[in-house]
């Protein structure tokens, strides 16, 4: 079944870097899109970013454009999220899948950026 492990979060000042991974098995990694998704405390999971499958092409929600890099290893079924000059705003449960999604979600990982 489909396995999404999400780690690298952690708790930074406003203006700090966090890298982000995400392990994925159960599914044939290479061929899919993958994307990363943010849910903040009381308001609906977005999309940050997603990387098609070669990693060629990548696209960002423009609250996030220049300042995260989306990137991925399809030999280590590894997707990565450069995330730079943090702002409280990012401040969310990081997710990471397919893109469509599938149903089957990580634990997440914490991001929290303090002023």
């Amino acid at each position: 079944q489909v396995q999404l492990v999400e780690s690298g979060g952690g708790l930074v000042q406003a203006g700090g870097s966090l890298r982000l991974s995400c392990a994925a098995s159960g599914f044939t990694f290479s061929f899919n899109t993958m994307g990363w998704y943010r849910q903040a405390p009381g308001k609906r999971r977005e999309l940050v970013a997603r990387i098609w499958s070669s990693g060629g092409t990548t696209t960002y929600a423009d609250s996030v454009k220049g300042r995260f890099t989306i990137s991925r290893d399809n030999a280590k079924n590894t997707v990565y999220l450069q995330m730079n000059s943090l702002k409280r705003e990012d401040t969310a449960v990081y997710y990471c899948n397919t893109y469509p999604t599938t149903d089957s979600w990580g634990q997440g990982t914490q991001v929290t950026v303090s002023s």
